[in-house]
């Protein structure tokens, strides 16, 4: 029987299915920033299957060793297989016993050369990638994206909201950012997300760490307003609008 990817002549008929040049199920953006004591990331639970939010449930931050947190837009299940690989890592890691642990630039180090790793074997992991942490005081905040383009930076965001959200945060941020006001400016980020991204969903988790450890949010939804003019007719005075 002749597969779908043949049927779109995205392959040849004999050629062997790569289900990871096809993205299934889907999340959008990721926010992050350094505030005070540590590090600040943000994402919805929405999984989009195609332009369908499937489902609204899903985890998209998740904590990695002592120090770290990896927060992924992009298909799930190629997240669920870093994550395995990460616990391999991380397993591997500890079982030298000799009172050292990876910490978040070792592991952003290993997450570039994987996703540039995978891009040339023209199989990539459809993902872009945010990973902070902190380690004997030292705050650290990177991403990466599918194709191994990576930087660090004082906040990081991926999908839409680079486009959406850093211009806010390049106005917003600063240093001393208290807990209280980098949540508050997530969340600013998280509702203009919403407002404009179609794949975004009122349902977020928010995460921290600290030297302290890692506390991830219970999800819960943001308070929005709806009545904009610009929302209630969107196309008004735009060319060619119907």
């Amino acid at each position: 029987m002749e597969s779908i990817q043949a049927k779109q002549g995205l392959v040849g008929p004999n050629d062997p299915i790569q289900r990871t040049q096809l993205p299934y199920v889907t999340g959008t953006s990721v926010v992050a920033l350094k505030y005070k004591d540590g590090i600040l990331m943000a994402a919805d639970m929405g999984g989009s299957y195609g332009s369908t939010i499937r489902y609204k449930s899903v985890e998209r931050i998740k904590p990695i060793g002592k120090h770290s947190l990896l927060g992924a837009s992009g298909e799930i299940s190629d997240f669920q297989e870093l994550l395995r690989n990460l616990d391999e890592l991380i397993l591997y890691d500890n079982m030298w016993d000799d009172g050292n642990s990876l910490g978040p630039k070792e592991l952003h180090s290993y997450l570039t050369r994987v996703m540039y790793n995978r891009r040339n074997k023209f199989d990539p992991l459809w993902n872009s990638l945010v990973l902070g942490g902190v380690k004997n005081g030292q705050k650290y905040l990177g991403m990466v994206s599918m194709i191994g383009v990576n930087f660090e930076d004082s906040h990081v965001a991926t999908g839409f909201g680079n486009h959406l959200a850093r211009p806010i945060l390049r106005d917003e941020w600063h240093e001393n950012l208290s807990y209280e006001d980098g949540v508050k400016l997530l969340e600013k980020c998280m509702r203009v997300l919403l407002y404009r991204d179609r794949s975004a969903v009122n349902k977020l988790q928010i995460a921290k760490i600290t030297e302290e450890g890692t506390t991830i949010s219970q999800p819960y939804a943001l308070k929005t307003f709806w009545g904009f003019t610009a929302f209630q007719n969107p196309t008004a005075g735009a060319e060619g609008s119907w």
